[in-house]
């Protein structure tokens, strides 16, 4: 999959089948959507992509929204890799961009930089100046510069449409298995080890210290996860949240793993939640804390 952080698209990627939409989450409907565009573009001989914003344009236009991504750049891109597109075009939402009227999108992004022959879209898709632009916006112009809109029916799961709102809601709740099944995956964080006040190592739980940055904030409290470092996965236990017991002020994804006891600062890993365990409490003491998070581990384990 080739990646474009501008839109200067090789000859070989022009005059093909984009889907285009924020995609957080790469959920099932995301999926059906890249598997029917995919189909389309192979049917036709075309190649086939992706188009999609960095940042995410709420984040963009409203700078008290600091957790609300299900996954990062990075996690969508190695999702997209499996998805066997052929391109990625990832577009700098910025002041400028945010400009642009419904038609110059259409005409200077859709037309003149990509020439696509079908475009995807969902039902409610908005673009444009203030959103100003939608659906009919793209029938309007579809004639003029040459390509056909396709309109994706939204995915629905037990009568209720999946999408990433809905995904996030879910996450909020803490209901996690749920959240896998939507995603075809276990849902995961990213990020890099820091350094905490080691009070999970002298009470004998070594945890990996991991701070959310932009990630949608689970249900806090205790999950059993799986965690990947340096391609090796092993299944561990995970509290997010403040801890009380500590008067903790700063919120921390805090990760002890199952057969690891070494310093991993610095390193990158992915923590992968497999189901909710318990709510955060606040224990009387650490002993409290302590047959606790035993009970916690013996738990996870099963």
């Amino acid at each position: 999959m080739k990646t474009y952080n501008n839109l200067n698209l090789n000859s070989k990627h022009r005059r093909g089948v984009i889907a285009i939409g924020n995609f957080d989450g790469i959920h099932l409907g995301h999926q059906k959507v890249i598997n029917d565009a995919r189909r389309k573009a192979k049917k036709n001989r075309l190649p086939f992509g992706l188009m999609t914003f960095e940042p995410v344009p709420v984040m963009f236009f409203n700078k008290k929204i600091k957790n609300h991504r299900i996954n990062s750049l990075e996690q969508k891109k190695d999702q997209l890799k499996k998805l066997k597109l052929d391109f990625l075009i990832v577009i700098k939402f910025n002041k400028n961009f945010s400009f642009l009227s419904p038609r110059e999108f259409i005409k200077k992004i859709i037309h003149k930089k990509t020439s696509c022959r079908f475009l995807y879209v969902s039902k409610n898709f908005r673009f444009g100046f203030k959103r100003k632009g939608n659906i009919e916006t793209l029938k309007k112009y579809e004639n003029q510069y040459n390509f056909k809109n396709v309109i994706v029916k939204p995915f629905k799961a037990k009568k209720k449409i999946i999408s990433s709102t809905f995904i996030r809601k879910k996450i909020r709740k803490g209901h996690i298995e749920e959240v896998n099944k939507l995603l075809n995956r276990n849902w995961c964080i990213k990020g890099k080890v820091i350094k905490g006040q080691k009070r999970g190592r002298k009470i004998g739980f070594p945890t990996c210290n991991l701070r959310l940055n932009s990630y949608v904030i689970p249900r806090l409290g205790v999950y059993a996860v799986k965690v990947k470092t340096n391609n090796v996965s092993n299944n561990g236990i995970a509290n997010i949240g403040y801890r009380p017991t500590f008067n903790g002020q700063s919120l921390l994804l805090e990760t002890n793993i199952f057969g690891i006891n070494k310093n991993l600062y610095n390193k990158v890993i992915t923590v992968s939640f497999k189901k909710f365990l318990r709510a955060e409490k606040k224990f009387k003491s650490f002993e409290y804390l302590k047959k606790q998070i035993k009970i916690d581990i013996k738990q996870a384990k099963k």
